[in-house]
């Protein structure tokens, strides 16, 4: 994933196409393009315009030889959603750009969910040429305008305005350590289209670019816990999205102190829920199992492992998980904040710390220290797994309008397990996190519930297939997240990529609907009208599928939509007046004094 890079920057100075014996001068925005074909990305996702175009010229030549290439997006914010994809596929860090004025700030939102999901990414925004600054060229965006810079400063980990040629590579490399220190996160660089033209010299460029991989873990830390593990007999842990490549030997812990695990909503993508120490999602739309779990009075330690504590993980911060008998482990001192209840805080890189946890676990075990479990063999669900699903005879139901509950089944068994799974904002999330059941467990269910950003997954789900052209794809979105980002589909289309966007067509923002049904507010504002969502792919010149009873679904051949050259839109009409598993936040809500529950 992060890696040193030690090389040179590759540069082959291009041959115009009306010129071919022109030389071109390499410029700076030659210099960004190097920089990023020496960390291995292959692509930019923006939108074009006037003040970018030095940009964009640089990554035309670069594609001409085999470098970062450029993805053109329908709105900007798409373009950062599909950023944000690419790293969830890659581990690399996204790239998106924009030009000047209100490109730069149709990026902002999807900069922020970034921002807020800890997710790498480069952001460059073009200003108008240094002479005009202050002088109210079109589309002006330097501080004596509609001050761009002054915007990103809350949603990036590093904010700068290139105002000279000589700072472009400092601060471009900068930006790019930025965006991997401490907490991951985008960094903005505001250049001039100026700078982005002025002539470099390649034989300055930095060679030693570090993105860095540290291995951190404190040791005084890791030993209290020990002294803590050696003391009690029954824990449970909870999972969060953090944990990445350290969930597998998060598993192996479990197994050798036959500890039952919950995982938060998010953290969900990084288990196999049909393991028999696992017992569903807390928090959210979340289980009744992981409820009773975490409020067995015969619990003595909790082990919070990678996980930012927020509002939707933790069920509106309910003391079943925030109390003393916690240990919260994360690689990010920020999210300790949310924990002061805490006995201990362990920080350090996940899987360097269970590294040396297994060692003294598997030590232990051999002179005959055994913990006892407070899992039990419980029941079996109707997904093979241990989580307590509501109302699970509708997962079986074949009725027409299809319900929701029925849907999630099917997609459950249908598609492979290598399916990268990405789910939007709104009623998708309750749906998806209660009855969407994977075995998989490499990350490959995405969500993105920190900023809660609808239309998020669309471009997400482009991006990632971008990334990986081989790997099965499906976006499950609500109809109103799709109103908002319909056009992005298109890209899928031009770019030829096989991801199936399964449409939750319910003429209604279906969460604001049953949030006031459930708050006892006002109805109001939910309404949509009806769409034929196949019939708009059609016209865009999409394969569209209008699903209205369960017997099509089973109908389908996923295996064949994958394998196409092009995007496919299920249309699934669902019944709207199924109430989504989501009690709990409409409680909290209400405790809350706020008038409008369905967020």
């Amino acid at each position: 994933m992060l890696q040193a890079v030690n090389n040179a920057i590759p540069f082959s100075p291009a041959k115009t196409d009306s010129q071919p014996h022109a030389v071109i001068t390499p410029t700076g925005a030659d210099l960004i393009v190097g920089y990023l074909q020496q960390l291995g990305i292959e692509v930019v996702f923006g939108v074009p315009g006037g003040a970018i175009e030095p940009l964009l010229n640089a990554l035309a030549r670069s594609e001409r030889h085999g470098g970062p290439r450029l993805v053109v997006a329908r709105h900007e914010c798409g373009a950062a959603f599909m950023a944000d994809g690419y790293y969830r596929e890659t581990g690399k860090m996204g790239v998106v750009c924009s030009t000047t004025g209100p490109g730069a700030t149709n990026l902002i939102t999807g900069v922020a969910s970034a921002f807020v999901e800890e997710i790498p990414m480069l952001v460059i925004t073009a200003q108008t040429p240094l002479p005009k600054f202050g002088r109210g060229a079109l589309q002006e965006s330097s501080c004596t305008a509609i001050d761009t810079v002054g915007m990103f400063r809350y949603v990036t980990r590093f904010n700068t305005l290139i105002s000279h040629q000589e700072q472009l590579e400092n601060k471009l490399v900068s930006a790019i350590m930025s965006a991997h220190q401490g907490t991951c996160g985008p960094v903005h660089l505001s250049i001039p289209s100026d700078v982005l033209r002025s002539s470099v010299d390649t034989r300055r460029i930095q060679g030693d670019l570090l993105v860095p991989n540290f291995s951190m873990v404190d040791d005084l830390a890791i030993g209290r816990l020990y002294e803590k593990l050696a003391r009690v007999e029954r824990m449970v842990m909870y999972i969060g999205s953090g944990v990445g490549r350290a969930a597998k030997q998060l598993v192996e812990f479990a197994e050798l102190t036959n500890t039952p695990f919950v995982t938060g909503p998010t953290g969900k993508s990084w288990v196999d829920e049909t393991h028999p120490l696992y017992r569903g999602v807390y928090g959210f739309a979340g289980h009744d199992s992981a409820k009773h779990l975490l409020r067995n009075p015969n619990v003595e330690l909790i082990l919070a492992v990678g996980t930012a504590l927020e509002e939707l993980g933790t069920s509106g911060w309910k003391e079943d998980l925030l109390n003393n008998k916690l240990v919260h482990i994360d690689s990010c001192a920020e999210h300790f904040t949310r924990s002061p209840m805490a006995c201990l805080h362990v920080f350090g890189n996940i899987d360097c710390i269970f590294d040396r946890l297994l060692m003294q676990v598997k030590t232990a075990r051999q002179w005959g220290r055994q913990w006892q479990s407070l899992a039990g063999r419980g029941k079996k669900n109707i997904f093979d797994g241990y989580a307590t699903v509501q109302e699970p005879e509708k997962c079986l139901c074949n009725e027409a309008p299809v319900k929701p509950q029925r849907l999630m089944t099917y997609l459950s068994r249908a598609l492979p397990d290598d399916t990268r799974i990405f789910v939007d904002a709104g009623n998708g999330w309750s749906w998806a996190t209660h009855y969407l059941m994977r075995r998989n467990s490499e990350g490959l269910y995405r969500i993105a519930m920190g900023y809660g950003s609808m239309a998020w997954s669309i471009g997400a789900a482009i991006g990632s297939a971008i990334a990986n052209r081989r790997a099965p794809t499906v976006c499950i979105v609500g109809d109103g997240s799709y109103l908002m980002s319909a056009q992005e589909i298109t890209v899928a289309a031009q770019q030829q990529l096989p991801v199936v966007f399964v449409v939750l067509n319910d003429a209604a923002m279906g969460m604001v609907m049953h949030g006031q049904r459930l708050g006892q507010q006002e109805s109001i504002g939910w309404q949509l009208n009806d769409v034929n969502y196949a019939a708009m792919a059609r016209a865009m010149g999409i394969d569209g599928i209008v699903i209205e009873r369960p017997q099509q679904l089973e109908l389908l051949d996923m295996q064949a939509l994958f394998a196409k050259s092009g995007p496919t839109l299920l249309d699934v009409r669902i019944d709207r007046d199924e109430v989504p598993p989501m009690g709990d936040r409409i409680s909290g809500l209400a405790q809350q004094g706020s008038a409008t529950p369905g967020g």
